[in-house]
């Protein structure tokens, strides 16, 4: 197949198809295209979409974001998970202060820079920011790729030189283009060729994809999924909500075995994730691997008052 039929149909899928997202409006600051790509790392839409709109309102520029304790950058990143992404975040919003002037860098080489930043976000950036020619792969595009061009229902684990080689090989040559495309494949990835259920009826380019015309065949191997319940990361996050939570630095007894008191000053505003926290009826011994995780990880600290968000 040529490349250049893919691109026509992709353009004209996305054109119509897109959905309405705030980073995507040519308004958008390059630190909103920025907050966005840390913000959907391994989370829906639906739940970056108020977390953006509230992040964007408090500190719509990256030296807003700068002058504030990480721990509140932890606190208003609720409940959308791996909070340190919103420290790594608020170190990025640092280091673009003191070297570049307050203003998102645009070369990819300068973004890989930033803390939190790798290979995959330096080109969204680049890319949807400031229209930089850059190759794009998330896990939607890997699997657009690997259906329509190599015929296998998955892509690889994790990403592959042959992968990385084959999306290059895809990207087209005018920048505009490319721009486009790299959304195109990903929002096609993300709404009609999802890992379970693809809406192949539904798909620009389904007279194109070698997956289709072999059958539709099984994936090559048994795709691993993650275990929540009664995990670390579980206790963790149950754990970070008392701490959003609270007015005050919570003792690190009451983190450590359920409050069987009335609420008082240390429970106060944070009862009901206290109550949330050892309703999981973890050991002792995950309690507190949970908590020196949390202050390893610098996502908390601990004072003589008791722990808190970092200040």
């Amino acid at each position: 197949m040529k490349n250049d039929v893919l691109h026509g149909k992709i353009r004209e899928w996305f054109a119509r198809e897109a959905r309405d997202l705030p980073w995507r409006h040519s308004e958008c600051s390059a630190w909103g295209v920025l907050v966005s790509e840390f913000m959907l790392q391994q989370t829906p839409v639906v739940r970056v979409l108020p977390q953006w709109h509230e992040w964007m309102e408090r500190w719509p520029r990256p030296a807003d974001l700068a002058v504030e304790p990480s721990g509140e950058a932890v606190r208003a990143w609720g409940r959308l998970g791996y909070p340190r992404r919103a420290l790594r975040l608020h170190n990025a919003a640092q280091s673009i202060v003191e070297r570049h002037d307050g203003e998102v860098p645009a070369s990819y080489d300068e973004l890989l820079q930033l803390s939190g930043v790798g290979t995959y976000t330096a080109g969204a950036v680049a890319s949807f920011a400031f229209g930089r020619r850059e190759t794009v792969v998330d896990t939607n595009i890997r699997r657009v790729h690997a259906r329509v061009v190599t015929g296998n229902a998955l892509p690889e684990p994790a990403l592959t030189s042959a992968e990385a080689k084959l999306a290059t090989s895809l990207l087209p040559g005018d920048r505009g283009e490319s721009v486009t495309w790299n959304a195109g494949v990903m929002e096609l990835g993300a709404l009609v060729c999802t890992a379970r259920s693809p809406k192949c009826g539904q798909c620009p380019l389904q007279d194109d994809c070698a997956w289709l015309a072999a059958g539709r065949p099984e994936p090559h191997y048994v795709p691993k999924g993650q275990a929540w319940a009664g995990t670390d990361r579980q206790v963790r996050g149950a754990m970070m909500a008392v701490l959003r939570a609270a007015e005050a630095p919570v003792l690190a007894d009451l983190l450590m075995r359920p409050a069987e008191i009335m609420l008082t000053p240390e429970r106060h505003g944070v009862g009901r994730h206290l109550d949330k926290l050892h309703a999981l009826n973890a050991e002792t011994a995950q309690l507190e691997r949970a908590l020196a995780g949390l202050l390893n990880d610098k996502l908390a600290e601990q004072t003589d008052a008791g722990v808190q968000l970092p200040a």
